[in-house]
């Protein structure tokens, strides 16, 4: 079975469960973006694996896998029949970051959650710089995303219970990095990696904001288009009606 096949598969057997388990509402949408691009975005929950591989309804998806699921064998079989890169979350693990940019410049579709982690506290964790890193040397779009009701948490009370799920993605507009510049790339890199986390927390509600809760960028960004979520109005950020 090649690759193309499989997660074909793959992405008709998550469309189905999904359906069964879950309410998704999806807010935007990314089936107008062509060519490579990255999809950025935050990280509660196993569920979004899956929900990547649908959003994107693309054949040419890089997946990437942590080493700590190396040592299962299913997780194994499945980066072999999708060519799937294994990465070092917690270090600079550049031979990864070589061959996913590789991909990407040949026109291949990331998503990528750039805080490395699924979140303890359900909020947004800092963000690493290893996304900031691959859109900048790759000069691809990047659009960001903002996931809620994937919660491992509320996931296993409500399946326990035989309720469904209630699951909103938000699909923020595709934007650049400008070009990473010779000098005080460390700086850059981590000026591009609050901006990349600001975008994201601009699509999730407040309570899911984490560290990023107050940053003048994330204002800035919902000063600017207004924000969808009511506790945001008592700041005066309301979406325009």
């Amino acid at each position: 079975m090649s690759k193309h096949t499989f997660l074909r598969l793959v992405r008709a057997i998550a469309r189905f469960v999904l359906h069964v388990i879950a309410r998704i509402e999806i807010i935007g949408s990314i089936d107008h973006q062509t060519g490579g691009f990255i999809i950025t975005g935050n990280h509660i929950g196993r569920l979004e694996a899956f929900l990547a591989i649908i959003l994107a309804n693309r054949d040419d998806i890089v997946l990437i896998l942590a080493e700590k699921y190396k040592k299962y064998a299913i997780w194994r079989y499945i980066a072999r029949k999708v060519d799937g890169i294994w990465i070092n979350r917690f270090d600079a693990d550049f031979g990864a970051l070589r061959a996913v940019l590789k991909r990407l410049e040949q026109g291949e579709v990331l998503a990528v959650a750039p805080e490395g982690t699924r979140s303890p506290t359900e909020s947004l964790l800092p963000g690493q710089r290893g996304a900031a890193y691959l859109a900048a040397k790759s000069n691809l779009p990047i659009i960001p995303i903002g996931i809620v009701g994937t919660e491992d948490r509320i996931v296993k009370q409500r399946l326990k219970r035989f309720q469904r799920l209630d699951i909103t993605i938000r699909v923020g507009a595709p934007y650049f990095l400008p070009p990473m510049p010779r000098a005080n790339r460390d700086a850059w890199l981590q000026e591009q990696t609050d901006e990349i986390m600001c975008q994201i927390a601009a699509l999730l509600p407040p309570s899911h904001r984490g560290v990023y809760a107050g940053y003048p960028r994330l204002l800035s960004l919902l000063a600017e288009r207004g924000s969808p979520f009511a506790e945001d109005a008592a700041l005066g950020l309301a979406a325009p009606q």
